[in-house]
């Protein structure tokens, strides 16, 4: 947890240019032409993780035509509405590889139906985060997260049965409006950011792990600014400050959880004053008392996750967080996409 970014390392300018090339490609590809222009920006084999239920694809036209095909199909006009961009090194395999991280929306015209989600005719706008890894100008493996509980209260279907502990917003960008980083940064900064990351994946184990625990408050002071504003996914919510994001998040959910294992991540990286990560999955862990409207149970479940976190000053101050609720809740027996499919007939 306490690596170092190495102070020198390879221009990040040319990785950026290819994941930027291909984002604007894809704007203007269609269900016929998506595969390939996935093609031209990925290699043959390049290993894609995508949320329930588009799981794992390999090579380009897989990609295309499990998950960008029926998305082109059904979202028309589409537009990347980018809000945070950046690459860096790394970590999780000691800095070798290269990789960019973007987050915003897709917006289109919800034109047709989606997973089953029935079409609105209207603006929707599709929460992401994706992670690219680009070696010698290819992208050679890619995660994609998108929110599709986000997306289903946009189209007014709301298959939870208990009300989500935080607000349902149509998220922004960082207050700053400077998350897209396009030109090179302080590797202090880099560097600061990535170690206060580490700190609070830190604090967290080592609070769970303690005799006697810090408070809740104490332990996210540490790393947090008490005006923290944290952009949860749909089914909990977003919630700002620390003792909101207490009630409102953290509390139920450490209550609910129980036998909480980080599995690691696939990616951790840092540039300026954003970073993030995400793993496949990070943790595993029991939903014990009941949580989102699923009652309590023995069943080990998965949490597939992205966090992209803004720092400043000396720490975090906001973080968009992306959980594959779809693939935890199917693990639990809830089979969200089957009964709003039911429902619709």
């Amino acid at each position: 947890m306490n690596a170092l970014i190495p102070e020198t390392g390879p221009d990040l300018t040319p990785i950026k240019a290819v994941s930027q090339a291909y984002a604007a490609s894809l704007d203007r590809a269609t269900p016929d032409t998506v595969a390939d222009v996935l093609t031209a920006y990925q290699s043959d084999r390049c290993h894609w993780f995508g949320m329930h239920p588009f799981h794992e694809q390999t090579g380009p036209r897989d990609i295309a035509r499990t998950f960008w095909a029926p998305f082109l199909t059904s979202f028309s006009r589409l537009q990347r509405r980018e809000d945070i961009f950046f690459a860096g090194l790394n970590e999780i395999d000691g800095f070798k590889s290269t990789w960019t991280a973007s987050m915003g929306h897709f917006l289109g015209l919800f034109d047709a139906p989606f997973l089953g989600i029935p079409a609105t005719g209207k603006i929707a706008m599709l929460r992401y985060a994706e992670f690219n890894r680009v070696e010698n100008g290819k992208i050679t493996q890619s995660a994609l997260f998108v929110d599709i509980l986000h997306l289903m209260a946009q189209a007014g279907i709301h298959p939870l049965n208990a009300p989500q502990t935080g607000a349902q917003l149509v998220q922004p960008g960082p207050r700053t409006h400077d998350g897209l980083v396009m030109k090179p940064q302080p590797h202090a900064e880099s560097q600061k950011t990535l170690a206060r990351i580490n700190n609070m994946i830190g604090s967290i184990d080592h609070a769970n792990a303690a005799a006697k625990p810090p408070s809740p408050q104490e332990e996210l002071r540490v790393d947090w600014q008490d005006d923290m504003v944290w952009w949860g996914p749909t089914g909990i919510g977003a919630t700002y400050t620390i003792d909101r994001y207490i009630k409102q998040h953290q509390g139920p959910f450490r209550r609910a959880m129980e036998g909480r294992v980080l599995n690691g991540h696939l990616c951790r990286m840092a540039e300026g004053t954003y970073g993030g990560f995400f793993g496949w999955p990070n943790l595993t862990l029991t939903n014990r008392n009941g949580f989102m409207g699923v009652p309590g149970n023995d069943i080990r479940a998965d949490m597939r996750v992205v966090d992209i976190y803004r720092r400043e000053g000396d720490k975090l101050v906001e973080n968009w967080v992306f959980i594959d609720m779809l693939h935890f809740l199917k693990m639990q027996g809830v089979d969200v996409l089957a009964q709003i499919n039911v429902h619709s007939v």
